[in-house]
């Protein structure tokens, strides 16, 4: 549905330290990958990578017409940061910045 979060994205500099931070609080059970780590909780898909400039969560929320949400983006002050990704199993997708400049991602599930 269109809003809802969709999937949660954490950037952190240490894969291995984070995965082991939020396994002992959540009790997470991360599938470990070559370049991160994923987990999937009962609602969402939470994506780890390393090596990132800026740790952070970034929610991503699902949009039926990704164009026209990142177009509604603009027209409310926000902004675009990023081209449009095709990943497959993700959908498309392109982060963004409210008008305050927090970040967050439209993902598009199915076209």
């Amino acid at each position: 549905m269109t809003g809802d979060p969709s999937y949660v994205e954490l950037g952190v500099d240490d894969v291995a330290k984070a995965t082991h931070f939020y396994s002992q609080l959540f009790g997470w059970e991360p599938q470990h990958m070559s370049d991160g780590a994923s987990v999937h909780t009962g609602s969402l898909g939470i994506g780890i990578h390393g090596k990132d400039s800026e740790n952070h969560f970034e929610v991503f929320f699902a949009v039926d017409d990704l164009e026209a949400s990142l177009e509604t983006v603009r027209d409310l002050g926000g902004g675009v940061i990023g081209d449009i990704v095709t990943s497959d199993g993700f959908g498309r997708w392109s982060e963004c910045v409210d008008d305050q400049g927090v970040r967050f991602g439209l993902r598009e599930l199915s076209r």
